[in-house]
């Protein structure tokens, strides 16, 4: 009985001993949590707003491509015989490219001449027959329309002898080759490609938002990364009117390249626009700007308290933000400082 008691005291200890420690550890755990105290003012660094010019300059990166580009094809089909260009060959407008096989074309030419020679003479002679009615002035029409057609045929095979020449339709350089000299051609099969870079486009892709910052005939200089020392001028020739995938749109650029054909199709660089204007504004910093861009707000500092306030966002230009409305001179907008910051918090200024 004695021992029935003592383990019932043993075991009542325990659970005592177990509550009071618990109770300890959660007094302890709670003094180690961090409470926050809303009233307590939160350190945050300020803006000034005052009227500013805008002097802005804009660098959107983007690609050089050529200003012409094709690819060299047949009008007929033939063997090709010669061929009098290589890849990096420089050609003019006009020159000849490509020689096909036109032996059997020329053959066809020279029975066509004997059948032209053969009916003039024949026309002469039915003329003089038909004026002294000694034939039938049909046989002289028919005689007269056999030569006719001869010539059409003769026009015909010319035209195609002069087609197997093929000839490059503006001056470049030759910057693929599709075919060797034994190889046959048809018309519509890529043979040669000739590329000119004479003159450059420069494609750049432009957020819907910075797009009124250009137009039309307007000229920016152009940068390249590999020759950084180059400098161009583009003038725009081409404003996208619908959006990419990525929802930004093309701006075309047209630039002359340099003398010695330096800057190459496919280089990468950039566009540099400087915006001046003698109006002020009130600009401010991006990183100002809290929520999102359909409703973009900012913090005023109003009697030791941040108000959270609606803006108008009118112009972007790098990291800064022209507003139209929601800001006057004199306001003071917290740029700095936004963790734990919320709606009427009280603040300080660093």
């Amino acid at each position: 009985m004695t021992k029935k008691i003592i383990y019932i005291v043993v075991a009542l200890a325990l659970i005592v001993f177990t509550i009071v420690r618990l109770a300890n550890n959660k007094k302890t755990t709670q003094e180690r949590v961090y409470h926050y105290d809303k009233d307590a003012p939160i350190s945050v660094q300020v803006d000034t707003i005052k009227l500013e010019e805008i002097d802005a300059e804009y660098s959107y990166t983007g690609s050089f491509e050529p200003y012409k580009e094709t690819k060299i094809s047949a009008d007929i089909q033939g063997k090709i015989i010669n061929l009098l260009v290589d890849v990096g060959s420089s050609v003019k407008e006009g020159q000849a490219l490509i020689q096909l096989d036109n032996s059997l074309l020329k053959l066809q030419l020279q029975t066509v001449e004997v059948q032209i020679e053969g009916l003039e003479s024949d026309v002469k002679r039915y003329t003089v027959l038909a004026n002294a009615d000694a034939i039938q002035g049909v046989q002289l029409e028919k005689t007269e329309l056999g030569l006719r057609s001869a010539k059409i045929q003769r026009a015909t095979l010319l035209e195609q002898i002069k087609k197997t020449t093929i000839r490059a339709p503006f001056s470049g350089i030759v910057t693929a080759k599709m075919t060797e000299v034994g190889g046959f051609a048809g018309p519509g099969m890529p043979l040669l490609q000739i590329t000119d870079i004479s003159k450059l486009k420069f494609i750049v892709n432009m957020p819907e938002q910075e797009m009124s910052q250009f137009s039309l005939k307007q000229t920016a200089r152009l940068t390249t990364d590999a020759f950084p020392e180059i400098e161009l001028m583009g003038e725009i020739t081409m404003m996208g009117s619908k959006a990419n995938m990525g929802n930004s749109f093309p701006v075309q650029f047209l630039a002359k390249n340099t003398p010695d054909l330096k800057i190459k199709a496919g280089m990468s660089g950039s566009v540099l626009s400087t915006n001046k204007s003698s109006e002020k504004h009130i600009i401010i910093s991006s990183s100002s700007i809290v929520g999102t861009n359909l409703k973009p707000q900012i913090y005023k500092v109003e009697q030791g308290k941040a108000v959270l306030s609606d803006v108008t966002i009118s112009k972007r230009f790098g990291n800064k933000l022209v507003i139209s409305n929601g800001l006057k001179e004199g306001d003071v907008i917290v740029n700095n400082g936004f963790i734990n910051l919320f709606d009427n918090a009280n603040v300080t200024i660093k």
